[in-house]
């Protein structure tokens, strides 16, 4: 069985948050632009050298993403008269391209700093050289523009993977997660658990800033668990390898008895393991979402009691049908 959710828009990144947000590794300054920092938006991680745009090729330059000029470009337009530099510049989609970084501290020309300025286009400068600096900004910008989404639910760190819970407000969730915790699983996230799709199957769950370590417990108010239980009852953002679901008994429907048939939820585009627990007066929750845990871990490694037991029951069903021992249809008892 398998639920699918809308998809979500991809975000985006001011110049200006990458120039306040950017790892210190860049080191990056503002050489020209400024006006354009607060509107200029970069909108994927790849990030492209501006050569062959410079050499007039102008459909390779893609909007949103961030252009290198390093020391291949800076040689092109320093040995070109100044008639030819403005010109090469001139062709450039000025207002589609979302900065510049000149890599190993290369100073623009002047043409291009005036075009730059004219334009409202940032130009940043960094001293890493061209690999290192497209190796460190593209990490940055994969993480923040990946796809994400918002979930309400408790995220727990559990035999090395995250365990995403969700529910109805009330259900449960978070005196359940306690419990688990109790147990020696770690918190990650209560309340809101900020999901982002970091890999073509690969799901990142973490905590708002705002909420990092902290639970609410109906009846005792905000706790801070990393304060309570120590520092080893919470864990840094994982990646999402089980989602379970708690539903009131009487609104699960049909619930799956034997556990062949395995589900999965649609998260961002990935496929999710997902378990749907039915949730009534005197089941121990979460006795059940650590057994819900072992049997997914044991299925990954290509053991299911389910399917076990459907193969004896075939076997039997064969070595009775070979003796001539099958009982009879209902019908036929008649």
């Amino acid at each position: 069985m398998m639920s699918k959710a809308a998809e979500p828009e991809l975000p985006a990144l001011t110049v200006s948050d990458f120039l306040k947000h950017a790892p210190a590794e860049l080191g990056l300054r503002l050489l020209a632009g400024e006006r354009g920092c607060a509107t200029r938006r970069i909108t994927s991680a790849r990030i492209q050298n501006l050569g062959l745009a410079l050499a007039g090729f102008t459909n390779y330059v893609p909007d949103g993403r961030v252009q290198i000029v390093g020391q291949s470009e800076a040689w092109f337009l320093d040995h070109r008269a100044p008639p030819a530099r403005r010109e090469a510049i001139s062709g450039l989609a000025l207002d589609v391209i979302s900065c510049l970084l000149m890599t190993n501290e290369i100073a623009p020309s002047a043409e291009l700093l005036a075009a730059a300025e004219q334009a409202g286009l940032p130009v940043l400068q960094t001293p890493l050289i061209n690999s290192l600096a497209i190796s460190v900004a593209t990490e940055y910008l994969r993480q923040e523009l990946a796809p994400r989404e918002s979930r309400h639910g408790v995220l727990l760190a559990a035999y090395g993977l995250g365990v995403l819970i969700e529910g109805e407000s009330g259900i449960g969730k978070s005196e359940c997660a306690l419990d688990l915790i109790m147990r020696g699983h770690r918190l990650i996230a209560d309340d809101v658990v900020e999901v982002r799709r970091t890999g073509p199957e690969e799901l990142l769950g973490s905590a708002p800033e705002m909420l990092r370590e902290l639970m609410e417990i109906r009846g005792l108010g905000i706790i801070n668990i990393r304060e309570l239980l120590g520092v080893a009852a919470t864990s840094d953002p994982k990646p999402i390898g089980l989602s379970i679901r708690l539903e009131h008994w009487h609104k699960a429907g049909a619930v799956e008895r034997l556990g062949i048939d395995e589900r999965t939820i649609e998260i961002l585009g990935v496929h999710v393991p997902h378990v749907l627990l039915p949730v009534s007066p005197g089941r121990n929750l979460s006795t059940l979402i650590e057994t819900a845990l072992r049997v997914h871990l044991l299925r990954v490694r290509g053991h299911s009691a389910a399917r076990q037991f459907a193969a004896r029951h075939d076997a039997e069903l064969l070595r009775a049908g070979g003796a001539g021992v099958i009982d009879p249809p209902p019908d036929e008892l008649a």
